[in-house]
């Protein structure tokens, strides 16, 4: 197991649930759309926010940022030590750095004082443009794999801090590849006991991002290995705090809100199946008192198999010949018309939800 490092209220590591993570897509310097960010990535299940601190006028909006934030704030930097000084003095919650841009030893040393004095975890953070030009070029002849080097980069990268004292360090390696990015943390996980963030960099848009992270998050999930993630998507960044707890569900590692599954259909089906999915998936969404409610609901396209092939689900809709068979754990309730379906849905839910916190 992991040593647990606390940022703030959140605990990453030690085994605790996992954070979910995103970052702000707007300069720092922005204030007002900023905070806005942030408040939309709370909404979204985010559990640590973090922000680049890139220059003087970044550093300078730190501290309004931080007093209006209910999330704890993670400053990123790069080259500059100062900045990393002056984001400790303004509440920052976690520090990530890459020491080898920082500076020699001396600035390294004082990074270390500051967050130490303030109680401030630091982030190494290794990814794939981010190597010192020997590694990289160890990489390019074929002398080491990529996720190897990034791992070992990382884990010198921490003796830096270690020696000076400093532990509250939590470790990522981040490649776009896959392979290269599960090798990195699978030799991590073999070789340090830091909390692990994990990632997938550079994953693109939505689908690709989705399928990339789920497949590199997943696999190493599933091992046990990682103790925070972010989902890395080139678009709004609350997609990125709702993908990785919906994961995080789906992997059975923390509750979120409702699972809605549903069948691909075949030949059997006379309902438009994929409309009514559509239209139960957003009204979860919209409706106030279930949309973080971790159930489990089911939209199949026939009654032959429907509540069979999803008996576990706490309610769910099976189509058949111009209306909907609404079920529970696999047990009939009624027949109902496609006009109602959803609220007829959505209700069963609410009655279960009553249920439950009744008994």
């Amino acid at each position: 197991m992991t040593r647990p490092v606390k940022i703030k209220d959140v605990i990453v590591g030690g085994g605790a649930p996992i954070p979910v993570q995103s970052m702000l897509n707007v300069p720092t310097s922005q204030v007002s759309a900023a905070i806005s960010q942030i408040r939309k990535l709370e909404r979204a299940g985010c559990d640590l926010v973090r922000l680049t601190v890139n220059d003087e006028a970044a550093a300078e909006a730190l501290p309004e940022i931080v007093s209006k934030s209910s999330v704890p704030l993670i400053a990123d930097i790069h080259f500059d030590y100062r900045l990393a000084l002056k984001a400790c003095a303004a509440g920052v919650a976690k520090l990530r750095i890459n020491p080898g841009n920082i500076g020699d030893g001396k600035r390294v040393a004082l990074v270390a004082a500051a967050a130490g004095e303030a109680g401030i975890p630091i982030r190494i953070g290794v990814n794939s443009g981010s190597l010192r030009e020997d590694v990289r070029k160890a990489v390019l002849s074929g002398k080491t794999s990529l996720g190897i080097a990034m791992a070992r980069h990382a884990l010198k990268e921490s003796e830096a801090l270690s020696k000076l004292g400093f532990r509250d360090i939590v470790l990522s390696v981040k490649a776009s590849s896959v392979p290269e990015t599960v090798r990195a943390y699978e030799f991590l996980h073999e070789n340090c006991d830091y909390p692990l963030h994990l990632g997938v960099t550079e994953a693109g848009r939505l689908e690709d991002a989705l399928i990339k992270s789920a497949a590199g998050l997943g696999s190493l999930l599933l091992k046990g290995i990682g103790d925070t993630i972010r989902i890395s998507i080139t678009g709004p960044v609350e997609k990125e705090a709702e993908a990785g707890r919906k994961l995080l569900q789906f992997l059975n590692l923390r509750p979120y809100g409702p699972e809605v599954v549903s069948c691909p259909t075949c030949g059997r089906t006379k309902v438009k199946l994929e409309k009514i999915a559509a239209e139960v998936s957003a009204a979860l969404a919209k409706d106030k008192e279930l949309k973080r409610y971790p159930c489990k609901v089911a939209v199949m396209g026939c009654a032959v198999n429907g509540p069979g092939e999803a008996a576990s689900a706490d309610a769910g809709l099976a189509g058949g010949d111009g209306c909907f068979l609404l079920f529970s754990k696999g047990r009939s309730l009624r027949k109902v018309s496609p006009e109602e379906a959803v609220q007829a849905l959505l209700q069963e839910l609410r009655d279960i939800k009553k249920a439950k916190r009744l008994k």
